[in-house]
């Protein structure tokens, strides 16, 4: 598959704004299955443009072996049958770029479903040309352990009866690892990726990056040969004008947001902090400070997403307190670096529970307080979260002090403020329950004040130009206020209890503006 780079349909720097990850089964049905698909998706980009996303990230859409999670890829260039055609995803690239919308996808490169025919080709003969295709020994090595399970399965016999050995999966036996090292392989990935570029698409989230390469039973996570080739994979990507990529590492997840490996990586760790700040611990407000002190401007924030390991989801973590989720909203939605809404989080998607693994997760969106917001099946692929009476898109929009609402309140903020999406990081300071952080980008200085406390504070914000002004931004309800810094460049700000504030100072002004 030959490269042919076109520009973006997308205004430069449209990847600093706010993403949505969607998961398509989970969205919104089209026809009556009771599986959401894309042309579901595409009824609901006006709802999305309206909340002011700027991107998406769509989970895996492409044929599984799983037609759930769709992580076992049995063809990387078809869609996923459930989910449409390729004439629905060109379709959706149209209609989201019309709205200003990017839209990057999952790309699985570890490894493939054991299902794909590339792989039942090598489990029939040990001579097959796709044998090499994957990771094999014979026999199965010893003294290996992934997260406590030996990641080697000893295949069947062949057809004709010789041993095959075993092979290879990071994530178990039903998705064998591909033999990255293999030039082919490369090959078949690197025209992959530009056949989903080629239509059209603004980039993608690649899955797993630490875990392409295993040297050992020692040296098998976060190789450097790992880190070289995801480096490789995000040039071959950006050769495409204005293109997105990002990692998921948990591994250095800052170490992969770097120029020299990926380029922007999820930073998991900091969205535990933020839900234990929000939820009254004194300790994480300075670990959140830490981080961010610490951390690339690139870096992809969330609160959750769509794996257990990242935490449940966000209602069921504050217990329904929604006071305190709205401050750990805003923790990451105008923190340094893009945040990532998992779907359904801006309005309280509670999870469904007694369900196995990841799958509380991942129910229907809650558009109405019944299923037929989602679907016109009786039957959905699985059952709506136990809270969508109370919290749904269409009750959560009539309601002015909504979590949907101050969701785009935030939102918006980075779209009226252009040093919060795109301006460098001054500063993170952590002061009792009070976590305070600047951004600047040309002479605009945004201020960001977070009092996670029962106690309102009194904070006073140093190194400000003499003489300058500071204009309260948010709340939009409060008093407009402009206020002076003393001759040391100090101002004394007030925050009330559990409260987030947002100030901006134009820095080529003196005096009132």
């Amino acid at each position: 598959m030959p490269a042919h780079p076109k520009a973006s349909a997308l205004p430069p720097g449209w990847e600093h704004g706010a993403f949505m990850e969607i998961f398509v089964r989970g969205y919104q049905d089209s026809d009556g299955d009771g599986v959401g698909d894309l042309r579901g998706l595409i009824q609901r980009l006006d709802y999305l443009k309206d909340l002011g996303i700027s991107g998406i990230w769509l989970m895996p859409i492409t044929a599984s072996a799983d037609h759930d999670h769709g992580y076992a890829t049995t063809d990387f260039r078809r869609i996923e049958p459930q989910y449409g055609s390729l004439r629905d995803f060109d379709e959706l690239i149209r209609q989201a770029h019309r709205r200003g919308i990017g839209v990057i996808i999952d790309y699985v490169i570890n490894h493939a479903s054991h299902e794909h025919p590339l792989f039942q080709q090598a489990l029939k003969d040990r001579r097959s040309p796709y044998r090499d295709w994957f990771v094999w020994q014979d026999p199965a090595p010893e003294g290996w352990d992934i997260w406590g399970k030996n990641p080697w399965t000893t295949a069947t016999k062949a057809s004709d009866g010789s041993s095959l050995g075993a092979y290879f999966g990071t994530f178990g036996p039903h998705m064998p690892d591909f033999n990255l090292r293999h030039p082919a392989v490369l090959d078949y990935h690197r025209s992959s990726l530009r056949f989903w570029l080629n239509r059209g698409l603004d980039g993608f989230r690649l899955d797993a990056v630490p875990h392409l390469i295993e040297n050992n039973a020692v040296d098998w996570n976060d190789q450097p040969e790992s880190r070289r080739l995801s480096r490789e994979l995000q040039a071959l990507i950006k050769q495409y004008p204005r293109r997105h990529v990002v990692c998921e590492a948990t591994a250095n997840p800052q170490q992969y947001a770097s120029p020299e490996v990926c380029g922007s990586a999820f930073a998991f760790g900091l969205e535990a902090q933020m839900i234990k700040a929000a939820r009254g611990e004194a300790a994480a407000v300075g670990e959140i400070a830490r981080i961010l002190s610490q951390a690339p401007s690139t870096m992809a924030n969330v609160l959750a997403n769509h794996d257990i390991f990242a935490g449940a989801r966000v209602w069921d973590q504050m217990t329904g307190d929604e006071a305190r989720y709205k401050l750990a909203a805003a923790s990451y939605l105008l923190a340094p670096g893009t945040p990532f809404i998992y779907y359904g989080e801006e309005i309280g998607m509670a999870g469904v529970s007694q369900l196995p693994g990841d799958e509380p997760l991942r129910a229907p969106m809650s558009w109405t307080a019944d299923i037929s917001g989602f679907t016109s099946s009786a039957t959905p692929y699985r059952p709506l979260s136990p809270n969508a009476a109370s919290h749904n898109a269409a009750a959560q929009a009539r309601d002015p002090g909504s979590l949907l609402n101050f969701y785009k309140a935030m939102i918006a903020l980075r779209r009226q403020l252009p040093s919060i999406a795109r301006g460098s990081f001054i500063q993170a300071r952590a002061e009792a329950q009070v976590l305070s952080f600047q951004k600047r980008l040309g002479d605009e200085l945004s201020l960001v004040l977070i009092n996670y406390g029962e106690q309102a504070a009194t904070l006073a914000v140093s190194g400000l130009p003499a003489g300058a002004l500071l204009q309260q931004t948010y709340p939009k309800t409060a008093a407009q206020a402009t206020l002076g810094s003393d001759a040391q460049g100090q101002a004394l700000l007030r925050v009330p209890a559990q409260s987030v504030q947002v100030w901006r100072l134009d820095l080529s002004k003196k005096g009132r503006p």
